[in-house]
């Protein structure tokens, strides 16, 4: 009996054939590919109802955690810095966020710019990644005024975002635009009432500056809400639409590894730590009752996510990567 092979079979069997040959053949050498080493644009969008959301990086800066945090005892830090691969200094990321309603865009803080070196002040860059325009911003919301949330404010010796009115909380402008608490406060600090003095002022030549007191609307579906303690006019965000919210806490915590364990971890920067954890505590709390999305300024970038209750403390969740819209 004759076994006919199949014309197919055999064409494949061929080309298998072929192909298992050609791996014993050396290749040509090449040279090797130049490694890259920068990072891509960052820049994460999600929606939020109606509302398109942009988490935008300014970068990362080396923090010494160690010498930095407070209330915290230096072995409770390394073991708890240990669990999340980290050791000080820690890369902290600086995040904004930009809220386009369909009628307004909107950027909550504006990074570092020229104030931290080279590896902040990449909110520019980004934003125009992200497919926005400096000139298409409506409207900038100050959380508070520390460098590395208004340093973006002017580029070089113009605004930044010409077309935007700057919002802020009039206890926060109080208090850093005030000559008196520059004189009273440590000679280090100063310096931050100096920039902030010279980023605001072009703004409120131009009259764009606009204050607000405690609880506010400032665009229809974003509200401000006073959290004062790490500043004293500190405020956070909420974000509404279409019964989904999202709470931008700007700087309530600083670093996720240790401070969701233990809200009661402060840090050197608060101007009133006792207040500031009381903050974080609450804003920790209703976070995770209410299940509601929440971002930081200085949690890993995009600093998107949930927050959930572990034992005596919480646990972050990250924001699930997308690709829908």
């Amino acid at each position: 009996m004759t076994i006919r092979t199949s014309p197919w079979r055999a064409a494949i069997a061929a080309v298998l054939t072929a192909a298992s040959g050609a791996v014993l053949v050396p290749a040509t050498a090449q040279a090797a590919a130049p490694q890259v080493k920068t990072q891509a644009p960052g820049y994460y969008r999600m929606m939020l109802g109606d509302f398109e959301v942009t988490a935008l990086s300014d970068g990362t800066v080396d923090l010494p955690m160690d010498k930095l945090l407070t209330n915290i005892k230096p072995g409770e830090l390394d073991k708890a810095l240990a669990r999340s691969y980290l050791k000080t200094p820690v890369e902290s990321s600086t995040n904004a966020f930009l809220i386009n309603t369909g009628t307004k865009l909107v950027l909550v803080d504006t990074g570092a710019g020229n104030l931290f070196g080279p590896t902040l002040g990449k909110l520019q860059a980004n934003l125009k990644a992200a497919g926005y325009q400096p000139e298409q911003i409506d409207a900038v919301l100050i959380t508070h005024l520390h460098p590395d949330h208004q340093g973006g404010l002017m580029a070089g010796d113009k605004l930044a975002f010409p077309n935007a009115t700057v919002h802020m909380a009039k206890a926060e402008a109080d208090y850093w635009l005030s000559a008196d608490n520059m004189k009273k406060a440590p000679a280090d600090a100063q310096p931050m009432f100096q920039q902030t003095t010279a980023m605001l002022t072009p703004y409120k030549t131009a009259n764009k500056i606009k204050t607000f007191e405690a609880d506010t609307e400032l665009v229809p579906g974003i509200k401000a809400m006073a959290t004062p303690g790490h500043t004293p006019g500190h405020t956070v965000y909420v974000v509404e639409s279409k019964g989904q919210k999202l709470m931008l806490w700007g700087d309530l915590m600083h670093l996720a590894a240790v401070q969701f364990a233990d809200p009661s971890v402060t840090i050197q920067f608060d101007t009133d730590s006792k207040a500031a954890a009381a903050q974080r505590k609450k804003a920790y709390a209703d976070a995770a009752k209410q299940g509601y999305w929440v971002a930081g300024a200085h949690i890993p970038f995009p600093g998107i996510g949930h927050v959930g209750v572990e034992g005596k403390g919480y646990e972050w969740f990250p924001a699930n990567y997308t690709t829908k819209f």
